[in-house]
Formats: structure tokens, sequence, C-alpha cells
């Protein structure tokens, strides 16, 4: 089973703006960050960044690989392709984070929708309660 990252949407104003956004860039884009994750191994093939949005994993990016950057940095490289996931509670943090195949939310089969998003305040308070 492969391993996943997480990752903030970060100056996203919608899942709209997301879809723009990367609509916008061919097909991968390049995502620096300071380290080369330890278990870089266990995420290519088969492994994608998962994309945080008000408190909600809501939308998924295939990793195609990582690559050197320049002053030690390194690229993640992922497809420009947004997969739309089954919305499921995640807190916010900085950088990135990894992500059990186990736990990762299903995508959405072709036709079915997700609901709206749950407002980010109201996600937070219910998994801080435990019920979501």
């Amino acid at each position: 089973m492969p391993l996943h990252l997480t990752k903030v949407a970060y100056g996203a104003t919608s899942l709209e703006d997301m879809r723009s956004w990367f609509a916008t860039r061919g097909e991968e884009a390049r995502l620096t960050t300071r380290y080369l994750p330890k278990r870089h191994e266990e995420i290519v093939p088969g492994g994608s960044l998962f994309w945080i949005y008000k408190h909600q994993l809501v939308m998924r990016s295939p990793i195609l690989g990582f690559e050197e950057a320049e002053g030690g940095k390194t690229h993640i490289v992922i497809g420009t392709t947004l997969i739309d996931v089954m919305p499921a509670p995640k807190r916010a943090h900085q950088g990135w984070r990894y992500l059990d195949d186990k736990d990762a939310p299903r995508d959405l089969a072709e036709g079915e929708a997700s609901g709206d998003v749950m407002p980010g305040g109201l996600a937070s308070e219910l998994a801080r309660l435990g019920l979501v």
C-alpha cells in the first residue's frame, strides 16, 4: 500500500480557485520543500498529495516523484489532475505530513457529489468532540 502526504492548500480561496490554479500548470507541478521525506520510497509509485481546505481533506494530486531543487531543497513533483475525494476532517499543519493508505479518504465516483464542504470551524469542533 502506498504512503501519502497531506498539505494545506495555503492561499486557496475556494475549491474552484484551486482547480483554476492547477489548470494553468500543464501536466505536472513542483512544490518546494526543505527536506526529502525520509519515507519517500514508500510514496512513489502510487502515493498522492491530499489537499486540506477548511480543515478537510478534499482533493488529491498524484505524486510523480521527487527531485533535487536549488539550495539543497527538494521538489515534490505532482500531477496537476485534481481528484475529488470524500471530504474527511483533518487539522491544518505547516508543511506536509504522512497519511497511511488505510486512513486516506476514498475517491468520489464519477457523478458522485460530496455535498458542500463543511465550514472549517464546524469541522474542527466536531473533530475535537470525536464526532467525525
